[in-house]
């Protein structure tokens, strides 16, 4: 099946982005709205069971590298540079190894091909607990889980995730369920024997413990022509929390 996107500008350089753990296109409309300015097109995919793309229970990161093979080849794609932050880096990552030949440059944003144990389990049982058709309303789901997460701008990104059903009724894009029955996919490490020799670059958010000198070490052995800029006052959310300074290091990347 066919993953959903949003398609910005007409430029003769084309970039696809890949968003993150509940994330969606939407979370990278502003970078595609400052990048096309200097000749590129953007395609913001949507990733399997996230955004308006279906949904499955075959949910690991060897399949959602298929799934971007399969927009790739639908949309007649044949020179391209690829951006992917968090689960969807590990997803680039992952397509970089099966795919070496199809694309130009690698952008990993705050993330290796390592395993992370996260706090996501304990967001999506809290997301589960919603009784969203009590609370009928945005405002009223952001109150219930002001409780939960006290800071407003990642209560904004999980209610992201919402539609109208009706007219009284809200719900999730994606599925809470698939999503939790393979959260071990998602926090798992890429394969030891992936690699890719393309040029690669890892954006780091100064904040972020994602990436560190010491787990920082394995990517010279799997990505060998790679290197690491920081992006300062920006924590994991690098491409939210400092987009200029992020625009700045993607363009010097991909242009030079």
């Amino acid at each position: 099946m066919l993953l959903n996107s949003k398609i910005y500008g007409d430029g003769s350089q084309e970039i696809v982005v890949l968003h993150g753990f509940l994330g969606m296109s939407d979370n990278w409309k502003s970078f595609a709205g400052d990048i096309i300015k200097q000749n590129f097109k953007v395609h913001l995919i949507d990733q399997r069971n996230h955004g308006k793309s279906f949904h499955s229970k075959e949910f690991n990161y060897k399949i959602l590298a298929q799934d971007l093979k399969f927009y790739i080849d639908f949309n007649k794609i044949k020179s391209f540079s690829l951006i992917g932050h968090s689960m969807g880096g590990k997803t680039a990552m992952m397509f970089s190894s099966m795919y070496p030949q199809m694309f130009n440059k690698l952008i990993i944003v705050d993330i290796l091909p390592i395993f992370y144990k996260s706090n996501h389990r304990k967001i999506l049982e809290i997301l589960k607990s919603l009784n969203l058709k009590k609370l009928r309303s945005r405002v009223n789901i952001d109150k219930a889980l002001d409780p939960y997460f006290k800071e407003p701008s990642f209560r904004a990104f999980l209610l992201k995730n919402l539609y109208r059903v009706s007219k009284e009724e809200l719900a999730f894009r994606i599925d809470l369920d698939i999503i939790s029955n393979n959260l071990k996919e998602i926090e798992k490490a890429l394969p030891s024997n992936l690699f890719f020799h393309g040029e690669t670059l890892f954006i780091k958010g100064e904040k972020s413990e994602y990436i560190n000198d010491s787990n920082y070490q394995i990517v010279n052995i799997q990505f060998p022509n790679s290197k690491i800029v920081e992006v300062s006052n920006a924590g994991h959310w690098v491409h939210a929390e400092n987009l200029n300074d992020f625009v700045k290091q993607t363009l010097l990347f991909l242009k030079y």
